[in-house]
């Protein structure tokens, strides 16, 4: 554990080291961030002029969803779309061999290699959004509550890391599996509301097939006091099936993988 924390603190220095290399870019993108959270905010607000709740959710309720799901998406484009392209790319060019002889787990390597700092900005400024909205409902959480908040939210980046590491691995078999990051992230906005806005077939798949719910509705719902404890366990159950089926699906992949040298 304390070797791939030392390498992993070892890929940060080095990508942080590149991302400075363009100051003006940096900050640039910040800027990009701060604008695109403030529209996602202004369409909230678009919504709650014509009713007072959307699937049972008042306003603040619904921006505290909003900023989860603003630090999952920054989590997304911080850690997992940088390195699953790549994994794409090595995988077409053979490249992934000098990967896989190094002497580190080759599917910790993949996932953590490349980081994209800036994005960080958007796991922050969701956090300051979630603080602000429980503050407006006066609803601070306790320390029961605070608790049961990071074991969902851990939970859901390992379901979100989960399912974006299975549909890249098809790429050992398909030619081109690029457009399954475009279906993840048409689910994945679904979850800028509640799982209750949708009904019949869309919620027991959003919630049973492609967990969204799992995502950003229960750790807002831990956060304003909507959760039981068995769906906290629930979350926990969830996030390790996930895992641990990715786990066994990348072991099935590399057995199929045909080198550059083969």
């Amino acid at each position: 554990m304390i070797k791939y924390l030392r390498l992993f603190r070892e890929f940060m220095r080095a990508c942080l080291v590149e991302e400075f290399e363009y100051r003006a870019n940096f900050a640039a993108n910040l800027l990009s961030t701060v604008f695109w959270l403030f529209m996602a905010i202004l369409t909230v607000q678009l919504y709650f002029y014509r009713t007072q709740e959307i699937g049972g959710w008042g306003f603040y309720e619904v921006l505290v969803l909003l900023g989860i799901f603003n630090a999952v998406h920054g989590f997304i484009e911080f850690i997992l779309q940088p390195n699953m392209s790549r994994l794409i790319s090595h995988i077409r060019k053979g490249t992934l061999d000098f990967i896989l002889t190094k002497p580190v787990d080759s599917q910790f390597y993949i996932s953590f290699r490349h980081l994209v700092f800036w994005r960080v900005a958007d796991i922050i400024l969701g956090f300051g959004l979630t603080a602000y909205a429980l503050w407006e409902l006066d609803a601070i959480p306790s320390i029961a509550g605070l608790i049961r908040f990071v074991i969902v939210f851990l939970a859901s980046l390992v379901v979100v890391y989960s399912l974006w590491m299975g549909m890249m691995m098809f790429s050992f078999w398909a030619v081109k599996v690029d457009n399954l990051s475009y279906l993840f992230s048409s689910f994945f906005e679904t979850a800028r509301f509640p799982v209750s806005v949708y009904k019949g077939v869309l919620r027991f798949t959003l919630t049973y097939i492609f967990p969204i719910a799992f995502i950003t509705t229960f750790p807002a719902s831990a956060l304003i006091g909507r959760i039981s404890g068995w769906e906290v366990v629930w979350s926990v159950g969830i996030a390790m099936i996930f895992f641990g089926l990715t786990r066994v699906l990348w072991k099935i992949a590399l057995r199929h993988y045909t080198s550059a040298s083969s």
